[in-house]
């Protein structure tokens, strides 16, 4: 056996207890498809049957309601595509709908997505109004070539313009998403798109690279991309800024005022439990009594969806039921996560012993991926650097 290897299959995994649960929810219209996008999004084609797609969701979620299995679900987050397509009345309907089928936390974080250019002051006072109390607006770039380049629909003004109609409708929980590494980016331009978003004093900016991804129409037709160097000047000076203002880097992309920290997506890196619905949403489970992890995607299609949404042959299910499998997934998350985890939430939600990746911790921390702290599992400066190279070490 390779001596850096995980044990092979063991019959099931063992989950002491099970973990907190949130929910995703994807709605996939857009005004238009971006060049850099591989989510399952389509353009809108003139007027978005929310309405009609809500109910699809709210008969998607009565039949996930086994899984939820008594735990109240701690935090929502609609994401896309662009939800603030919708309106929101559709909104309420699904906040609404979700309340009456499972228990929402009394003080769930309730995430939604806003795309500058798809959103309005009476837009984003009836979200308010619909119980939505966190908002995560993609501006991506304050500058005009970049945001052309990016294919997005709206300029540098309609992203302030976003922000401060979010302020007014009495939101004080924002998210703004922010990248760098442009096309034909420089180090100076990328700071100065991140000390506008500083100046706008959100509580959260989402601040990360942009990537190539395949099947995307940059993958066909790869713009000029930064080198090396100027992002690491980028990345490097980037976050000194971002300390400065008071923003602490929790994950890899993702920096917040204290006390603001993302609640959906940090309990995904922590490896709890979320039911995924709408078109092409994954979800992931702990069946506790069989000892396994459940992972669950449904159809891709929204007019698939529509019409196999809630049903059997609306999801594709994957199994995880070895060591080797639900250590390496629940490591992809948690060592993206600045501080780390706790040892004993690997026995928690991997099911299974620490000294099952004893071998792969300990070449880890001979390299200085990994810190030689007992107690966690927290990857260096270096480690977080080196990601999918630590990962193979449990591979």
């Amino acid at each position: 056996m390779n001596a850096l290897a995980l044990p092979s299959a063991q019959p099931s995994l063992h989950f002491p207890a099970l973990p907190p649960l949130t929910l995703y929810a994807h709605l996939p219209w857009c005004v238009r498809k971006c060049p850099y996008c591989d989510f399952n999004s389509y353009e809108a084609r003139g007027a978005v049957a929310d309405g009609a797609y809500v109910e699809t969701l709210l008969r998607d979620l009565q039949s996930e309601r086994e899984f939820v299995d008594g735990r109240a679900v701690a935090a929502v987050f609609l994401g896309g595509g662009t939800p603030s397509l919708f309106g929101g009345s559709a909104i309420a309907r699904l906040l609404d709908g979700v309340r009456g089928r499972i228990d929402l936390a009394a003080d769930a974080e309730i995430t939604l997505e806003a795309n500058p250019g798809a959103v309005d002051a009476a837009r984003f006072a009836a979200f308010r109004a619909a119980g939505v109390n966190r908002l995560s607006i993609g501006v991506q770039s304050f500058r005009n070539e970049q945001l052309r380049v990016l294919g997005r629909v709206h300029d540098d003004t309609a992203a302030r313009t976003a922000f401060a109609t979010a302020r007014a409708a009495g939101f004080d929980n924002v998210n703004l998403d922010l990248m760098y590494g442009l096309p034909g980016d420089s180090v100076d331009g990328a700071l100065a798109d991140l000390e506008h978003a500083i100046a706008l004093a959100p509580e959260h900016l989402s601040w990360y690279q942009l990537t190539i991804e395949p099947n995307t129409a940059f993958a066909h037709r790869p713009p000029p991309l930064p080198d090396d160097d100027a992002v690491a000047a980028i990345e490097a000076r980037g976050r000194a800024l971002l300390a400065e203002a008071g923003y602490e880097r929790y994950e890899i992309s993702a920096y917040a005022r204290p006390g603001k920290r993302c609640a959906h997506n940090l309990n995904y890196w922590q490896f709890g439990d979320y039911l995924g619905l709408g078109a092409g949403a994954h979800g992931k489970l702990t069946l506790r009594a069989e000892g396994v992890i459940e992972r669950r995607a449904k159809t891709r299609n929204p007019r698939t969806y529509a019409e196999l949404g809630g049903s059997p042959g609306g999801v594709a299910r994957e199994r995880i039921a070895t060591a080797r499998q639900a250590a390496l997934e629940f490591l992809l998350n948690a060592l993206r996560l600045v501080e780390g985890v706790d040892t004993a939430l690997f026995a928690a939600r991997a099911g299974q012993p620490l000294d099952g990746i004893r071998g792969g911790r300990d070449a880890a921390v001979a390299r200085g991926w990994l810190a030689a702290d007992a107690g966690s599992l927290r990857a260096t400066a270096l480690g977080l650097e080196r990601l999918n190279r630590v990962l193979e070490l449990f591979a």
